[in-house]
């Protein structure tokens, strides 16, 4: 059975829970997530022997907002991950993030590489080339006010649909979305870190992470209607960590982001290598 925690820092209620006994493990959510979206509530971690730490990040979930809007930076994320290390009395973890969850679990690794054990990147999406980064924020903004003027249905409008996409897996993509987005207890905020962490950085280019000397995984989707997660970028993160391992979707198969027990044995997989 889960135990529910709080952490506070720097003006943020963190909400987080506790699950398993064993090598201790912290799930990072992406952007808009919360924490039942890493592993999408699988519990093999625990079962298998993992101490499994989880937590709504800054204006996610039912985490507290951040005390200005332009608080939302890879900076304070690392931190807050440190925090609630910190907090469980944590010295030690493999780290496994998603999306802003990955990014931010390597900016942790690059900052405290002491307190990271080994990382599981899942399907990173920044690119440290600044012309890229500039040209995807006019689509973060117009999610940030779609969000923030229209709710739910304003940041669906704004988010759009694949061309070509088939009306049922439009149907599924929006219903996901809209599920995902109502667990979120301050939309605002939310709002306020859709414009503000895309200006951000977690590292300056991809070559800062050949300093990473630990056992890593990266796992990169070929989903085509993932523009955002794209395979290519995902193995460049791959050959730019040592001896990082990369995992593909297989062909014809559903992406491996989205099944929480294979993730879950990536990661366990991953803390045996740590020892």
């Amino acid at each position: 059975m889960a135990t529910e925690f709080s952490v506070q820092h720097r003006g943020v209620t963190l909400s987080g829970e506790e699950s398993g006994e064993g090598a201790p493990v912290l799930l990072l959510h992406g952007l808009t997530a919360t924490r039942r979206y890493v592993v999408m509530g699988s519990k093999l971690l625990e079962r298998s022997g993992h101490r499994v730490i989880q937590y709504d990040a800054r204006a996610h979930g039912r985490s507290s907002p951040a005390p200005e809007p332009a608080a939302y930076n890879y900076d304070l994320l690392a931190d807050d991950a440190l925090a609630v290390l910190d907090d469980r009395g944590i010295e030690r973890a493999v780290v496994a993030g998603a999306s802003m969850g990955a990014h931010t679990l390597l900016s942790l690794a690059l900052r405290r590489p002491e307190r990271v054990a080994g990382i599981v990147v899942i399907t990173p999406a920044y690119s440290g080339d600044d012309v890229k980064e500039r040209a995807r924020l006019e689509r973060w903004d117009r999610l940030s006010e779609g969000l923030r003027s229209g709710g739910v249905d304003g940041f669906l409008e704004a988010f759009g649909v694949p061309s070509g996409a088939t009306p049922e897996f439009v149907k599924t993509v929006l219903t996901v979305t809209r599920q995902r987005l109502s667990l979120h207890q301050h939309p605002d905020a939310l709002a306020d870190a859709l414009h503000a962490l895309p200006r951000s950085r977690p590292f300056a280019g991809l070559d800062e992470l050949s300093a990473l000397a630990l056992p890593a995984v990266v796992v990169a989707s070929n989903d085509d209607a993932d523009s955002e997660h794209p395979e290519a970028l995902g193995i460049a993160y791959a050959e730019a960590i040592p001896n990082a391992r990369l995992i593909t979707d297989p062909p014809g198969r559903s992406p491996i982001a989205w099944q929480g027990s294979q993730l879950s044995q990536i990661i366990a997989d991953l803390v045996g290598e740590t020892g």
